[in-house]
């Protein structure tokens, strides 16, 4: 799959965010990756501070990072519309993250 049809991809997941969550994120950007350094198995990271715990002190910060990372998604999948399917699961994933929902309660939400 070329870069630019799994960064559409990306962009259709996030708009799949309804909207009154899309307009809370704050200070967030979302980049697509070939791979993560150190674990390339990795789908996806949120990187920065959730915004359940942001304090009055949270000011001029660079923005928050959810990365997907293109290359280990396409590797565990068979084909386009699993890729699909994993780019949402992980961008959804990922953005739990921003909301402050760690990672054993989204296991148990199925988004694991």
């Amino acid at each position: 799959m070329p870069p630019d049809r799994f960064d559409e991809l990306v962009g259709d997941a996030l708009d799949l965010v309804p909207e009154e969550l899309a307009a809370a994120m704050d200070n967030v950007v979302v980049l697509v990756e070939p791979r993560h350094p150190e674990e390339p198995e990795l789908l996806g990271l949120y990187e920065g501070v959730a915004l359940t715990e942001r304090t009055a002190d949270y000011a001029g910060e660079l923005p928050d990072r959810i990365t997907v990372y293109r290359d280990a998604v396409l590797e565990m999948c068979a084909d386009e519309d699993e890729v699909v399917d994993e780019v949402a699961i992980t961008v959804v994933h990922e953005i739990a993250h921003h909301f402050g929902i760690p990672e054993d309660r989204l296991h148990e939400l199925g988004w694991g």
